[in-house]
């Protein structure tokens, strides 16, 4: 979860996604505040009723005023929908058991327990009760009723509204607000609590209620707009069939999620230089280049581009994207995440840590699977690779040193404690929950991991290090201590979780191999390479996602119609629908490709 972070205010105009959306779509796109407000005043009856829906981030004032303006001459009246929600002392209480104080076993309250509330949890039954009446009032009086706010146009509110709107904001534009000051939690009112605290509660609670209140207005057809809110200057709308049918065209084609960058005590240089990176951003720890519910689609549509947060379109089209089984699996959740982490010529090595099994996540934190990870090395330079513990270990006094480092900040030699290898490009490490395990330095990882609302990261030991602003890195000792697997060690792990690949289909010129699979782990890792193409297929049952790891560039195509293609450069990482069936990838480079591909066992 990016709120343990600050992901850098950038967009990449490098992951754009150009599907052939027909002209009689595209022309229904309206762009500028002003133009939208004028639309979604002629689509209000007089005497009516607009519901102004959101996410959490979107900005409401500002459309408000561009409506009053577009009304000229007309009586408009405004009405707030938070003056309905619960009280922040009530919210609190409410939230109390899943957000819990405990500072010993969690220093800077970073977890908490997955709340399961739908939006009506937000709102007070006495206070709807005289908001409905107030709606009632003033659409009598006024030509033009304006009700605003995030579960405006919740169920309980719907059928007063004539017509209704959603702003929808992306994960990274949404967080970056929080932390100016835009936004506060939903039910807050003129509350200011502490960042940290904000943050978390939006995680586990507003974020939450807000996807499922969003997927729930887009499945019934229950808003008439959609509204692109990532740039407050320059809203973007599209009226709701024509943006389902937007999803559905994307969905025919292979895409490439926006990434969303962050800087580290420990990050390196490489995908900074890689992709052009803004000058200003001192490094590149993490890339989120496939995290569902923190990254985005930018697709074009006619001259504009829409930034569409990804969670909006695998809770709207999950089938057709996920494929039927994952669904029935996992729900509406996209189940494997993706990232880079970059040690590359940075300042040393990822923290040692470890995360929990399915058991422990569920009992503690209320997470309905596990956190299971992996490491495939993309690019190496002498580095080394940490899994499991030595032979030797004696596990109990690690701890001491661990506890005397946290506590009286002594540092300790590591590797005399826990195994590492060295890593060579092409190497996978597998890591299910209670594996030991951290990348050392000039290390480019790919790392593939399964699905949890939070990011249950216990570090065990960090070198005594400070965060960027100067901050102590927070240890998880006791969480680590309960999760540790303490019989994998390097006799056991090796060949195991160090696994050599095995081919499983080949051809002239390009072959399959499978390069990581675990019983504990619910996806496989695959490898692709090929001199000129190769073909493969999802038989429309399972995503694929892929990632060129050594190469130029290449072409990915469905074989239905390949003109749905998305060209990807060295380390892209592109989804391929369940539903696209066929495809094939062409080496566009002048040296042999590898691409990795990952699905769900």
């Amino acid at each position: 979860m990016s709120f343990m972070f600050k992901p850098f205010r950038y967009t990449d105009p490098e992951a754009l996604n150009c599907p052939q959306i027909p002209a009689e779509i595209a022309t229904k796109a309206v762009v500028t505040n002003e133009k939208i407000a004028e639309v979604l005043c002629q689509a209000t009856p007089t005497h009516g009723v607009l519901l102004l829906d959101g996410y959490v981030g979107a900005q409401f004032v500002a459309p408000c005023k561009q409506i009053q303006e577009a009304a000229a001459g007309k009586t408009v009246k405004l009405i707030d929908v938070s003056k309905a929600y619960k009280n922040p002392a009530e919210m609190v209480a409410m939230l109390a058991e899943s957000l819990p104080e405990d500072k010993v076993i969690d220093p800077i309250l970073l977890f908490g327990k997955y709340i399961h509330r739908e939006i009506e949890s937000l709102f007070d039954s006495e206070k709807l009760v005289v908001l409905v009446q107030e709606i009632q009032a003033a659409k009598r009086n006024a030509d033009l009723v304006v009700v605003f706010g995030c579960g405006s146009a919740f169920s309980g509110l719907r059928k007063l509204g004539d017509v209704a709107a959603f702003l929808d904001v992306n994960p990274m534009e949404a967080t970056l607000r929080i932390r100016a000051r835009k936004t506060r939690n939903l039910g807050d009112g003129e509350n200011v609590r502490p960042l940290p605290r904000i943050l978390r509660r939006m995680y586990y609670y507003d974020y939450e209620i807000m996807m499922l209140h969003r997927q729930n207005l887009i499945d019934n057809g229950a808003i008439d707009f959609y509204i692109d809110d990532n740039m407050e200057e320059r809203l973007k709308l599209l009226p709701l069939p024509e943006f389902k049918k937007i999803l559905q065209i994307q969905l025919e084609s292979p895409f490439r999620c926006t990434p969303v960058y962050l800087e580290g005590v420990w990050g390196g240089k490489f995908v900074k230089n890689l992709r052009h990176l803004p000058d200003d951003m001192r490094n590149c720890a993490w890339v989120f280049d496939l995290i569902p519910n923190e990254v985005s689609l930018q697709i074009k549509v006619g001259g504009d581009t829409f930034n569409i947060p990804f969670s909006t379109l695998f809770k709207a089209e999950p089938e057709k994207l996920m494929g039927a089984e994952s669904v029935k699996r996992f729900g509406r959740v996209f189940p494997i995440r993706f990232n880079y982490d970059d040690t590359y010529n940075g300042n040393g090595n990822m923290s040692i840590q470890v995360h929990p099994a399915r058991a422990y996540n569920q009992e503690h934190f209320g997470e309905p699977f596990q956190q299971d990870e992996s490491y495939y090395c993309v690019k190496t330079a002498g580095s080394k690779t940490y899994l499991g513990l030595q032979d030797d270990c004696d596990v109990d006094e690690f701890f001491r040193c661990i506890d005397n480092a946290e506590k009286n900040h002594v540092p300790f030699d590591h590797d005399r404690y826990v195994n590492s290898f060295p890593s060579e490009e092409g190497d996978q490490f597998l890591l299910p929950g209670g594996t030991i395990h951290a990348s050392g330095r000039n290390q480019i990882v790919l790392e593939i991991g399964s699905y949890t609302i939070g990011s249950y990261t216990f570090k065990l030991y960090d070198y005594l290090r400070k965060d960027l602003d100067g901050t102590p890195r927070p240890i998880h000792s006791i969480h680590g201590k309960n999760v540790l697997v303490t019989d994998r060690r390097r006799s056991k792990v090796d060949g195991v979780l160090r696994p050599k690949p095995r081919t499983v289909r080949s051809g002239e010129g390009w072959k399959e191999e499978i390069v990581g699979e675990h019983d504990l782990i619910y996806f496989s890792l695959r490898r692709l390479s090929f001199d000129h193409c190769v073909s493969d297929d999802t038989e429309g049952e399972k995503f694929h996602t892929l990632v060129l790891v050594k190469g130029d560039e290449v072409l990915i195509y469905s074989k239905k119609k390949p003109t749905n293609c998305y060209h990807a450069k060295y380390m892209d990482m592109v989804v391929i629908p369940a539903s696209m069936g066929e495809y094939g990838i062409i080496n566009l480079g002048k040296t042999p490709c590898q691409v990795t591909k990952t699905l769900l066992k």
